[in-house]
Order: C-alpha cells, then structure tokens, then sequence
C-alpha cells in the first residue's frame, strides 16, 4: 500500500515551475476578488443578497435583479478564489522537491478565504456596519501578505550558501517603515471609505450606518488624514527610490519601487479628482483597485529587499543542479 501510495505520488508530482504557476494564480484570484467586492460596495449592491449563508430567508439563489446578481456574483467568484487557494496548498505536497515553507504559507491562503467568507457573512448579517466593512477589506489585505510571499518564495529556491539576512540592513529598514506606513494609509482609506456617500446599500434602498465619531465633520477629518498620510507615503517612496540608486540595490529592488512610485502617483490624481468630483461611484472602484495594486508594490518592495542575498530564480538553481557533476 506504502508502494502504491510512492508510486501515485511520484506520478502527481508537480515542478518548481508548475507550482509557481499554481501560487501566480491564486495572487490574480484574490486579488480579483478585492476588485469585485469593491464593485459590490460602490455600486450599493452590498444588500443585494440580505441574509446568510442563504441568499434569501427562502432561497440560496438571488432574485434576478441588478444589485442581487452583483452581490450573488461576488459570492459565487468566493469558491473559485476558494479552490485556487485550495489547490495551492494541495499542488505544496506534490512538488518536487518539497518544500516545507511554501506548504505553511499555501495553507494560509484557504484559512485566509474561509475567513473572508465567515466575515463576509457577518458584514451583510450586521447590515454593512463600518465596521465589519473595513475590517472585510483589511482582512483582504492581510491574505495578499500571504500571497505574495508564496508567489516570491514559489518563483525562487534558496541559494545553498547564501548569507542570511538582506544586503543592505539600512535599506531593509527603511523598507519596513514604508511597510508600516502603508498599512495605515490603507487603514485610514477604509476610514474614508466608510464615512463616505458609498456605503453599500444606496441600490437596495437600505439605510447603511455611516463612520461618524466627529459627527457631519467626520468625512472631512479623515479624507484630510488619509490624505496627509498617503502624501508622506509617497515621498517616503520616491526617497527610497533615490536612495536605492544612490546604494546600488538590485535591479528587482528598483524596478518594484519605480512601479510603486508610479502607482502612488496615479493613486494620487485619482484621489484628487475624486474628492474634487464629489465621490462618484466609478472613480472610487478605481481608486480602490489602485489602492490594492499599490499594498502589492510595498509588498513587492519588502520581497526584494529582505531576500536581496537568500534567493535566486528557480529555474537558475535547478539548472545549476543538472549542470554539477554526479559524485
């Protein structure tokens, strides 16, 4: 049985590249998914689907109407989202070789979607409470940590050899702070958003509770805040930007923080035309989505300057494995 079961795994077994496509798809599933349920929110979807599990108190399915084939859609992409996390951590077991970091990272991923749901479950239970809705978002957040430390891992096997630790300690904790700042942008963003006209419940006709510590000026203070925050976030990038030059860090250190740069960029003048426009739906899907692509570069960022010295592509490894002599 031993035999059969060595004989069928040895068959299922998957390569390095094979698996990094595995881990590349579940990082464009979840991240999808944030996208989505950013649409679901702006377009006031967010009720379409009142109850759950159930779509309905009678029914699993929605009504065929606008809003409840929004939000049911989004519920529906859960189990796609859900068996690409899930494969991730099953395809973890099959590799060859085998690697023991990428199956504890790959199992965070279907706990991360399972969470999602339940939390999800209890966004729509509690009415789209501010909440339980940024808490969604930043819950999102955390599992794109996990991805993209899988999709980095999954894309490079460590160099027998290498020294421990990143190259460049005053860059790394630099890093760490634009980590740490990012996070709270994106904390205050969620802030912004749930003071916001879009509370998720305008094409149900649902009255949706609103962040309002500071009462009718609490829109106001926290767009100031989000603002102030994101603008120290920026020049805190573009510094990275000259001082990595300045230092000589790696091409893939740079490249991520020019892609960073950029996306700040944009993010800005989104958020500008935004608030200038007063909130229109469309242009706060975008400034959502955008915010997403920009926690992925910090991330990205983070990946290339903490793993500067303790890995290289897999592909090189393995190469370099066949080229070395039997002994």
């Amino acid at each position: 049985m031993k035999d059969r079961l060595t004989v069928l795994k040895d068959r299922l077994a998957i390569s390095p590249e094979r698996y990094a496509l595995f881990a590349r798809v579940a990082l464009v599933m979840l991240t999808l998914i944030v996208l989505t349920g950013a649409a679901v929110r702006v377009t006031g979807s967010g009720l379409g689907c009142p109850t759950w599990p159930r779509c309905t108190d009678t029914s699993l399915y929605t009504k065929l109407t606008t809003h409840g084939v929004i939000e049911f859609g989004n519920r529906m992409l859960t189990f796609f989202v859900g068996f690409a996390a899930i494969g991730a951590f099953v395809a973890a077991f099959l590799r060859k070789p085998l690697r023991r970091d990428l199956v504890w990272l790959s199992l965070l991923l279907p706990l991360g979607v399972v969470c999602q749901a339940v939390l999800g479950g209890f966004t729509v239970l509690y009415d789209l409470a501010p909440g339980f809705v940024m808490s969604h978002y930043l819950l999102s957040m955390l599992i794109l940590v996990a991805c993209v430390a899988l999709d980095w891992r999954a894309h490079r096997e460590p160099a027998a050899g290498a020294a421990a630790g990143p190259a460049d300690r005053l860059m790394a904790r630099a890093v760490w702070g634009l980590v740490g700042l990012g996070a709270v942008t994106i904390f205050a963003g969620t802030a912004a958003t749930a003071a916001g006209p879009h509370a998720g419940g305008a094409g149900t006709g649902d009255v949706i509770k609103r962040l309002d510590f500071k009462g009718a000026e609490t829109l106001r203070f926290v767009i100031e805040q989000h603002a102030r925050l994101a603008t120290l976030l920026g020049l805190a990038a573009v510094g990275l930007w000259f001082l990595a030059r300045r230092r000589g860090g790696p091409p893939e250190q740079r490249r991520a923080l020019t892609v960073l740069c950029l996306l700040l960029a944009a993010q800005g003048v989104v958020g500008g035309v935004q608030y200038a426009l007063e909130l229109p739906a469309e242009i706060v899907w975008v400034h959502v989505g955008l915010a997403a692509s920009t926690w992925l570069s910090i991330l990205w960022v983070f990946a290339a300057t903490a793993t500067a010295r303790a890995a290289q592509p897999a592909a090189a490894v393995r190469g370099a494995g066949e080229a070395a002599p039997a002994r």
